[in-house]
């Protein structure tokens, strides 16, 4: 799309938002629908897309990716009479005779940004979310999965309705040119760099943002634990989609003596999970391009890899690699991996643990492992993480319930389940009181009693 069109696109969604296309039920509930028909319809071609960009396999991306979105499409649709209704709050007595409540209304036109490691989930999820609160939708899917943008943007002009919904396919000129139009709301996933870029745009209109990022997950492995189901829920965790998740575990805390059961526990559920030749499985991953390749790949560069470490340029293929005790002061320490590399970090005690995470930027997720609910505990008490898993991995995401989101430098604000419905609305506050009982207190002309009464109402 040539840039000079995006100011009229979104004037278009601005004006049939303001002739209150979107704000029935029946309509918000139609475009769902449509939604889930679109990706199981046109299941075959989600699977395809994905496997060109990303070499998933059909259960991994039907999981995290369509049934994903379809689960979340039936959630909404279950529940969306209940959250559209008014919701009552207590009215104090100074206020009677009347009664108050939050009156939960669409924001207007919303600007949704995905990323593309999970290129179907992290730009439908949030996008059931705006249109269950009633708003029209920009959507910009990440370039890098080009096969996936491509995809959704010939299919969902074809299912959903084009005066309310439009998608924009483009690299940085596109999302710049977005960036410059007046939102109402603004949902981005991705990193931090362009997280900020994002803010300082919303900024020129002062738009609320919800910003999904990313960090080093910690993963805490108490010695008291079951070894191996710990060691599974890890391999899947991290290797899934080749590592390419904001949630998979980033490092991992260990006392030093019981780093060797743990590393041969992960060698063990590897080659269970993928085989002896990991690069002729079927269902493991490729890194995204070649950029993030040599990003990868550069990493191991004077590194300890005990397992693992195999990279292939031609196939963008990086076998999954465990990297002990890495300098803390090289690039694999201090940023971001989001791939195949899992790093150990001996500790002397697993007390040490909470010091280590909080001397670091907040992460989106946090994990740890243990028989004992004290210790479990303690370490969810004394860190700090937008997301906590106890004896799992990432399975938070499958909770609708629960809000997924970050804290700090992981990101602001959340969706999923009601928690999004309620990011793309505005909870308008009401409070409708009677004809009767005007009492002439708080009316001049004023007087010491009337104060005193007042004092006491209050």
């Amino acid at each position: 799309m040539s840039t000079e069109l995006i100011p009229s696109l979104v004037s278009k969604l601005r004006t049939t938002f303001a002739e209150g296309t979107t704000r029935p039920l029946s309509w918000r509930k139609q475009q769902l629908k449509q939604l889930k028909t679109m990706l199981e319809t046109e299941q075959a071609a989600f699977l395809e897309a994905l496997k060109l960009d990303l070499h998933k396999c059909e259960q991994e991306a039907w999981t995290s990716e369509i049934g994903f979105v379809i689960s979340d499409i039936d959630h909404s649709l279950r529940h969306l009479a209940s959250w559209t209704k008014p919701r009552k709050v207590a009215t104090p007595m100074f206020v009677q005779p009347g009664k108050s409540y939050l009156q939960p209304e669409p924001l207007g036109t919303v600007l949704i940004i995905g990323a593309w490691n999970y290129p179907v989930q992290l730009v439908l999820a949030p996008f059931v979310a705006a249109i269950a609160a009633g708003n029209c939708a920009v959507i910009k899917p990440s370039e890098l999965s080009s096969h996936t943008a491509a995809l959704l943007a010939k299919l969902i002009p074809r299912y959903l309705d084009s005066n309310a919904i439009e998608v924009v396919v483009g690299a940085v000129a596109e999302t710049t040119a977005l960036l410059a139009q007046r939102f109402d709301h603004i949902l981005y996933t991705g990193g931090e760099t362009v997280g900020k870029i994002v803010m300082r745009a919303a900024a020129e209109y002062l738009t609320p943002v919800t910003l999904e990022l990313g960090g080093k997950c910690p993963c805490i492995v108490d010695r008291n634990t079951n070894l191996e189901v710990t060691a599974a829920r890890i391999v899947w965790s991290k290797w899934m989609n080749a590592g390419q998740t904001c949630v998979a575990p980033d490092y991992v805390l260990v006392e030093e003596d019981f780093v060797a059961d743990f590393v041969a526990s992960l060698k063990s559920k590897i080659t269970e999970f993928y085989g002896t030749d990991v690069k002729q499985s079927p269902d493991y991953g490729r890194i995204v391009n070649e950029r993030h390749f040599a990003r990868l790949s550069s990493y191991l560069l004077d590194q300890n890899v005990v397992l693992g470490g195999q990279c292939d340029p031609d196939t963008k293929y990086i076998e999954p690699t465990v990297v002990l005790a890495p300098d803390l002061q090289s690039p694999v320490m201090q940023e971001e991996i989001f791939g195949p590399i899992l790093l150990i970090v001996p500790l002397r005690s697993i007390t040490e643990a909470p010091a280590f995470i909080n001397a670091r930027p907040k992460p989106l997720a946090l994990y740890v492992y243990s028989h004992d609910s004290a210790v479990a505990q303690h370490m969810v008490s004394h860190t700090s993480a937008g997301n906590v898993g106890i004896n799992d991995g990432m399975m938070f995401m499958a909770n609708p319930n629960l809000p997924f989101g970050g804290v700090g430098n992981s990101g602001m604000g959340a969706y999923h389940g009601q928690t999004g419905f309620d990011t793309f609305s505005h909870l308008k506050t009401v409070l409708k009181r009677h004809f009767i009982f005007d009492v002439a207190l708080r009316y001049p002309p004023f007087s010491r009693s009337k104060l005193q009464w007042l004092k006491r109402l209050m």
